[in-house]
């Protein structure tokens, strides 16, 4: 079924999130679990619709992930509340000019808790001058009528950009104590959290649990340096790898911006970085880069859904302290079947980062047995 949003069934939903995780996990016995809760609603700083025509009205519309069939969509109440002002403003002033509607069949919202956003139109066309007159002028008028935004026109081997094509998002992390504030740069059509309360949330237990911990930080699957950054304080250096070329640009950016001088990114995979470290292969881009000058005590992977293949899991168990990020239970639970050997969980978290869908995002910190 489609995403019901109903803030009175949130608190019901979560508890069987946290029933269900606690099962799953019993067998490694973990601590107490710490709970996450999202916001009940306008938490999702990114959405994306499929556009219909239908004579001369023009609609967003999704998919029912059970039955396949398509639905209409007026408002998105998941979304930020940012994207929801846009949504309808942007399609009243389209739907009358062929110039902009003309084979547009996707539109996505990139927004942030700092208030920008960025909107991004796909077509089965190429956009020529007539296009990027008649959008600027979009964009005007939704300036003035309170949404301040980028767009992207996208076609095949095209993108043409009035603005920019990013966010510059600030997220607070830390304890109310000791707080701090975070830039971070968020490219349209690149991985980012999508429910950037719940990242706030997510940065801030990780600094927690990893506070006290000596020597350097290990990350692999970096992104665009999310955690990396937010961990530096607690370590001497941050050793992180990212393939995507767009999130590693985006990762040294937010390093400039935020005047950080102990993080090093590498354009590397996690099985690419094991081979380094076994010494299997050398690699180009390693070159002034001593491996053997850092000493990482402690090491933080955020996998996707797969989980971490065997030999990546061979090189975790290898450090004393693991931080496990986990959008996928199942392969966390797969992958705790071998790191359970050496390791035992410490600290154990839920984060609803999905409310009202099925999907759980989990984590662990994990210390070292004495005897291993």
């Amino acid at each position: 079924m489609s995403t019901v949003v109903n803030p009175h069934t949130y608190q019901a939903q979560l508890d069987a999130k946290v029933t269900q995780l606690q099962e799953t996990f019993a067998p490694f016995n973990p601590p107490s679990l710490d709970v996450f809760a999202s916001e009940p609603e306008h938490y999702r700083m990114r959405a994306e619709f499929r556009v219909w025509h239908q004579g001369d009205d023009l609609y967003y519309i999704m998919f029912d992930q059970a039955t396949k069939q398509q639905y209409r969509v007026e408002q998105f109440p998941v979304a930020s509340r940012l994207i929801n002002q846009a949504m309808p403003l942007l399609l009243a002033l389209i739907k009358d000019k062929p110039t902009l509607r003309q084979s547009l069949f996707q539109v996505d919202f990139l927004s942030s808790l700092s208030g920008e956003l960025v909107i991004s139109l796909l077509y089965h066309r190429q956009l020529d001058d007539a296009w990027q007159q008649g959008m600027q002028a979009v964009r005007e008028q939704l300036q003035a009528q309170g949404v301040n935004a980028s767009i992207i026109g996208r076609a095949r081997k095209q993108k043409l950009v009035l603005g920019q094509d990013y966010v510059v998002e600030k997220l607070t992390v830390g304890t109310e104590t000791s707080q701090k504030e975070l830039i971070y740069q968020q490219v349209e059509n690149s991985f980012t959290q999508p429910n950037g309360r719940m990242n706030e949330q997510m940065l801030s237990w990780a600094l927690a649990v990893t506070q006290g911990a000596s020597g350097d930080l290990l990350e692999l699957y970096c992104g665009n340096g999310n955690f990396s950054l937010a961990l530096a304080a607690n370590f001497n250096r941050v050793l992180a790898t990212e393939i995507a070329s767009s999130s590693v640009k985006s990762a040294q950016y937010n390093i400039a911006a935020n005047d950080i001088d102990n993080v090093t990114i590498l354009r590397m995979s996690a099985e690419e970085f094991t081979q380094a470290m076994r010494g299997v292969r050398e690699f180009r881009r390693l070159k002034g880069i001593d491996l053997t000058s850092y000493n990482c005590n402690t090491i933080l992977v955020d996998p996707p859904r797969a989980g971490l293949d065997e030999e990546t899991v061979r090189l975790v168990q290898e450090y004393d302290n693991i931080v496990y990020i986990s959008c996928n239970p199942d392969t966390l639970s797969h992958n705790l079947a071998t790191l359970s050997h050496t390791h035992t969980i410490e600290r154990f978290a839920l984060f609803d980062q999905f409310p009202y869908t099925h999907h759980v995002e989990a984590g662990v910190y994990l210390k070292r047995k004495l005897e291993a």
